[in-house]
């Protein structure tokens, strides 16, 4: 049996990692379907701290994840299917493995909604498309970019990209803003922006590189397509928490988040029990606040199991 089990290795997860292995807790980590969290998507991560240059986002993770190891974490690659996080032993079940911890971390992270369509895989993670303005807005100066949605994400990310594009054009697919009536007038006046209604993109269309070069779009009215140039697509249509095994078990939100409990970031209802990054956090969604919740988890889980042993 483990003192802990750290679930997910992205910033949340490794960070935990490595304060729980340095408190001589021998922690391990199971690393789930996307070693590396999404950061391993991204090509350059500007805005995390101690990187004036920037650095590559694979390169970010391989670094934590050596200082984890470093410290004496253990990393497994397992998916969790199935937990039951109620008793004193924690039990986690992977396909035939079947792991007990006395404290679990549950960092498993969230996935973007993508829109499926021709093009967005192939120049996903730095070829221009992306999930992330503020990961990689600065990337556009002076360019046209398209952004994808209607809600608040998608006018918060369009604003956002006033500030380096020439040109921000918002494509929705209904006559009306989903997005909370102040974001939604905010968006509408600003003089970069441009909405495109009734529409929906159905094709990235590359350059000769293989980098972004535009969009084709259909009127959801007219069936007319059209092509609009531009050298990033932002697509901000949500994003999808990986906490499926995990339902009814702890409480979420209606879109899957973890909530922690009031007064905290990162205790859950259930003893012994943490959550970081990106699986509760729904309105940051950054690196650096990944890890810094990682940190308050393992700082948690720590005083919880010296508690236990007292």
């Amino acid at each position: 049996m483990e003192n802990i089990i750290i679930l997910g290795t992205g910033c949340a997860g490794l960070t935990a990692g490595i304060y729980t292995a340095r408190a001589n807790l021998n922690p391990l980590i199971l690393e789930g379907k996307q070693p590396g969290g999404q950061l391993t998507t991204t090509s350059e991560v500007e805005n995390f701290p101690g990187f004036p240059e920037g650095v590559d986002g694979y390169t970010l993770m391989d670094q934590l994840r050596k200082q984890a190891t470093r410290f004496g974490a253990k990393i497994e690659n397992s998916f969790i299917e199935k937990v039951d996080l109620n008793g004193e032993i924690k039990i986690l079940i992977a396909g035939e493995k079947k792991f007990e911890a006395r404290a679990v971390i549950i960092a498993t992270g969230a996935a973007p909604r993508l829109l499926n369509i021709p093009g967005e895989k192939e120049m996903y993670g730095g070829k221009g498309v992306t999930t992330c303005a503020t990961c990689d807005g600065a990337f556009y100066r002076n360019m046209d970019v398209v952004v994808v949605g209607g809600g608040d994400s998608a006018c918060e990310e369009a604003l956002f990209l006033t500030r380096f594009c020439s040109k921000v054009t918002l494509i929705h697919r209904r006559d009306k803003l989903r997005a909370s009536k102040i974001m939604a007038e905010r968006t509408l006046a600003h003089e970069k922006i441009n909405v495109v209604w009734d529409s929906f993109v159905t094709e990235i269309i590359p350059d000769e590189s293989g980098k972004t070069n535009g969009v084709r779009i259909e009127n959801s009215n007219t069936n007319e397509t059209t092509d609009i140039s531009c050298k990033g697509v932002f697509i901000a249509i949500g994003h999808v928490p990986n906490t499926q095994c995990f339902c009814g078990i702890l409480p979420m939100d209606s879109n899957g988040y973890i909530l922690p409990e009031s007064g905290s970031q990162v205790k859950t209802s259930l003893p012994g029990v943490y959550v970081a990054g990106d699986c509760a956090d729904h309105i940051y969604r950054q690196a650096i606040t990944a890890a810094g919740m990682g940190c308050q988890a393992a700082i948690e889980a720590e005083r919880w199991l010296a508690e236990l042993n007292s």
